[in-house]
């Protein structure tokens, strides 16, 4: 397209979920409930974690992280989708777009490097038991959230930097509850072939690295309890992998049906976009307590307490 035929624009209309408009009501109730089960479930794991002395473990500061990302991940998208929904006002400006665009890649990258670090953990623990406080030390921990959050902050700075470069054609119409990018890489008229190499090549590198020590952490563990198999050394595997090993799945099937195997945005896509920036988050609390014996003790304790404590 030449210069003289593309416009710039100033703000993106937002499709939103397919939803009948006689439905709007029902959906904005339910995912209301949702994201504040979300916040609320969250900031629960984060404050037993903090004050259960139990629960100051590399594993548990790991899942701190994880749940604030968590948080954080719906924060970018469901507050202006509940927003669009309420007002029927579905635009959002420019530079909202691409603010919402860098949070969003920050914390979808962020949650990759804390779901491998939490596998890396389990596998220290369970092949390495004896060395596990000192391969685990608080230092390394420190250190691998820390640069997963600079290197997170970086990658999307590169993605966003590079989104600012393209310009957009008259058409601003995005097919989607959030400003994806993708979607938006769609809608530009310029040369996206720097773009898509970065996709590939930093998208994949960072999601391959983070599937190979996953993969690999649970390989070894399972080779650990082949080789010497017993019921209670493979119940208590399950119990302390259990958990984790859901929340992976849930994490990379649902960023597999939308990245990888399909080739355009419709409805089933939007459904899986939903699945991980909405439901995803709202079910790893409730992953974690229920299936998690020191979680639910820390629980039962925070119980007790407050308990105590009105009655006084």
């Amino acid at each position: 397209m030449r210069p003289e035929n593309q416009s710039s624009v100033c703000e993106f209309l937002l499709l939103g979920l397919p939803i009948r408009p006689g439905h709007q009501g029902v959906f904005f109730a339910l995912f209301l409930g949702m994201y504040l089960t979300t916040v609320l479930g969250n900031l629960l794991i984060i404050l037993l974690i903090r004050l259960d002395p139990r629960l100051h473990t590399p594993m548990y500061f790991f899942l701190s992280h994880l749940a604030f990302s968590d948080i954080s991940l719906s924060s970018v998208t469901v507050p202006k989708m509940l927003m669009d929904m309420h007002t029927q006002q579905q635009s959002i400006p420019y530079v909202g777009c691409i603010s919402q665009l860098y949070f969003f890649l920050i914390f979808v990258t962020l949650d990759n490097f804390l779901l491998a670090m939490m596998a890396y953990d389990r596998y220290v623990a369970i092949c390495h038991p004896l060395h596990y406080n000192t391969i685990m030390r608080e230092e390394l921990c420190v250190l691998l959230v820390a640069g997963s959050w600079i290197i997170s902050c970086g990658c999307a700075l590169l993605h966003t930097i590079l989104m600012v470069q393209l310009s957009f054609c008259a058409s601003n119409v995005i097919t989607h509850f959030f400003c994806d990018l993708t979607v938006l890489l769609k809608l530009s008229c310029s040369d996206i072939s720097l773009n898509e190499l970065v996709i590939l090549t930093e998208g994949g590198m960072i999601t391959s690295l983070s599937l190979a020590i996953v993969l690999g952490s649970y390989i070894c563990i399972g080779t650990i309890i082949l080789k010497a198999p017993s019921t209670k050394r493979v119940l208590k595997a399950f119990s302390t992998c259990g958990s984790h090993l859901l929340v992976v799945s849930l994490f990379y099937g649902t960023l597999a049906v939308v990245y990888f195997l399909s080739s355009s945005w419709d409805s089933k896509n939007i459904t899986a976009s939903v699945m991980y920036t909405v439901v995803t988050p709202m079910l790893n609390p409730f992953i974690y307590s229920l299936r998690n014996r020191d979680v639910k003790q820390a629980l039962e304790y925070l119980s007790t307490g407050l308990k105590k404590l009105v009655c006084q």
